[in-house]
């Protein structure tokens, strides 16, 4: 059974540039696992500029989202400094279809 790990992944100083020589295998790679996500993007600072990532991701363990994003292109380039893996609950919002209690 599935659940939903957030995962925050902060970029290194200095990645932005890697980031962009990486990215057409990164868009690659989401295409090729996008039925795992249930919402994926980059984070940025006031400037627009990229500062990590942000997912959610359908997993049966930490473990297993935390693979999943070893997968991806830019872990082996090693843009991220920090990776933070949670069990999530989605609960209230939009995306969520208002409240679930």
């Amino acid at each position: 059974m599935s659940k939903l790990y957030l995962i925050i992944a902060r970029d290194k100083p200095g990645a932005a540039a890697v980031r962009t020589e990486k990215l057409g295998a990164h868009l690659a790679h989401v295409e090729a696992v996008i039925d795992r996500f249930a919402v994926a993007g980059p984070l940025r600072d006031e400037a627009g500029g990229f500062i990590g990532s942000m997912l959610v991701v359908k997993a049966g363990s930490a473990a297993e989202a935390r693979a999943l994003l070893e997968s991806d292109p830019y872990f082996a380039a090693g843009i991220w400094e920090d990776v933070e893996v949670h069990a999530f609950g989605a609960v209230a919002g939009d995306w969520v279809g208002g409240k679930t209690w």
